[in-house]
């Protein structure tokens, strides 16, 4: 086999046959790193499902519903479309501590008579034993293994005939396949190559846990995450107890969904009810809380949208948001100076969504403008009331989607008043929740604390 030499970018895994300074693709200096690579044909299982391979009219093709395994977890089979498909190939990313070991350990721990693998080349068996007994479950046909080859751990599946496997991580394992350092951008990515094709062929998923650079997206090649089927991002802060898993991409399902879990002593809990725990019961007579009636895929929930509002102490004042896109928290800051007349120059506006988890539905839009306003003038919104609808930039009060998902979630949680778009129809009967419409942020103002004074 021949071998040749080439040089990759660290940073997006660009390739270039010489050494060059700043890479071309992502504009990064110092980041291309020499690679030896043995020149391969394709494998030979890869060619022969598509040599034979004949052009088929569509509607003569069957479309048989994929048969998918029950994880044994609710908010995890919600966030894969209802399972995991046998053959895929699911990559698990997020921050170092995050929870991602722990997710994929406790699901193998509750899989009941299936037969698991787990593969660590991270941790020892040891370290596995411990971690097992931390999370108290009844681990009754898993399989672990500490290993960092590529071939011995194929090895072992073609062994035992698992139900499920979980690598652990993807950037611990290494190939003999290609004459590089574990870890380095080729074994990455000849290693995803070389386990989506396993997975292909003998229909067994495989769930591989995935390293984040310090830009908060996945390390290794881009082709990584176009080799697997799905792409789930576990994020959080570690100071916080909720964590949240979305998708990223699913060829087998949604990508807006997303499952909270809540990271206690013994493992990952799944949270059925997150608006019950997003919502702290100790804000009455506080300004600068606005609640708001989100949602997520097509989950409602509600959650606390908190405003600081402080002269500031420097000559260019700070906006900052946690939780929050910044962007959007100054284009609101625009609108509510142009269209209402509350000017803010010098003026510091911090924004946090509480539980530490980020939303990006722009049904908050108008709860954040409540939470500045209420701190600026440092009156309390009324308690009871909560709020949703999208701000544009004329001050009007955009209609949202699934806005009766969002009147039942306030009304259960024994909300008196909700403040939604005018205009936006629902078909409800026998509410228990006064519903006030506005058309502009100014109308929704005088609701909230005009009315009240």
């Amino acid at each position: 086999m021949k071998t040749q030499t080439i040089y990759v970018c660290s940073n997006c895994g660009a390739h270039a046959p010489k050494m060059i300074g700043r890479c071309p693709q992502c504009g990064e200096w110092g980041t291309y790193t020499e690679e030896t690579i043995e020149a391969q044909k394709p494998a030979g299982p890869m060619r022969r499902r598509t040599e034979n391979a004949l052009p088929q009219r569509l509607n003569e093709v069957v479309a048989a519903e994929e048969m998918r395994i029950d994880m044994q977890n609710g908010e995890l089979n919600r966030v894969l479309g209802g399972g995991l498909v046998p053959g895929s190939l699911v990559l698990i990313g997020g921050e170092p501590g995050i929870g991602k070991s722990t997710l994929a350990l406790q699901v193998l721990m509750q899989m009941g008579e299936r037969k698991t693998l787990y593969a660590s080349g991270e941790e020892s068996v040891r370290q596995l034993k411990l971690r097992a007994e931390r999370l108290r479950g009844k681990p009754e046909n898993l399989y672990i293994v500490s290993e960092t080859s590529l071939e011995k751990i194929l090895e072992h599946v073609r062994t035992l005939q698992p139900d499920i496997v979980v690598i652990d991580s993807i950037q611990t394992i290494g190939t003999d396949a290609v004459d590089s350092t574990i870890g380095s951008l080729t074994q990455v990515r000849e290693c995803a190559a070389r386990i989506l094709q396993t997975a292909k062929e003998s229909n067994i998923p495989f769930l591989i846990v995935g390293h984040i650079n310090k830009e908060g997206s996945l390390a290794g090649p881009k082709v990584l995450e176009h080799i697997v089927d799905t792409v789930l991002q576990f994020e959080g802060d570690q100071h916080y107890m909720y964590r949240i898993l979305r998708a990223q991409k699913n060829r087998f399902g949604s990508t807006s969904e997303l499952g909270i879990f809540e990271m206690r002593q013994d493992g990952l809990r799944e949270v059925e009810n997150p608006s019950e725990l997003l919502l702290s019961q100790n804000h009455d007579g506080l300004s600068g809380i606005a609640i708001a009636a989100a949602i997520e895929g097509v989950r409602p929930f509600l959650i606390e949208v908190q405003a600081l509002v402080s002269t500031a102490a420097y000559g260019t004042p700070q906006r900052s948001s946690t939780g929050f896109d910044t962007r959007r928290l100054n284009m609101l800051l625009a609108v509510l100076e142009k269209r209402v007349g509350f000017r803010l120059p010098q003026k510091d506006v911090f924004l946090n969504i509480a539980g530490g988890i980020r939303v990006n539905d722009p049904a908050t839009d108008l709860s954040v403008l409540a939470a500045v306003l209420s701190s600026n003038m440092d009156i309390p919104i009324e308690e009871g009331i909560c709020l949703t609808g999208e701000v544009g930039l004329a001050g009007e009060i955009r209609p949202v989607n699934r806005i009766e998902q969002r009147i039942a979630e306030a009304q259960k949680l024994g909300f008196k008043k909700i403040i939604i778009p005018a205009g936006q129809k629902y078909a409800m009967s026998n509410l228990k929740i006064e519903v006030i419409p506005v058309r502009k942020v100014s109308e929704a103002f005088r609701e909230l604390i005009i009315k009240k004074n």
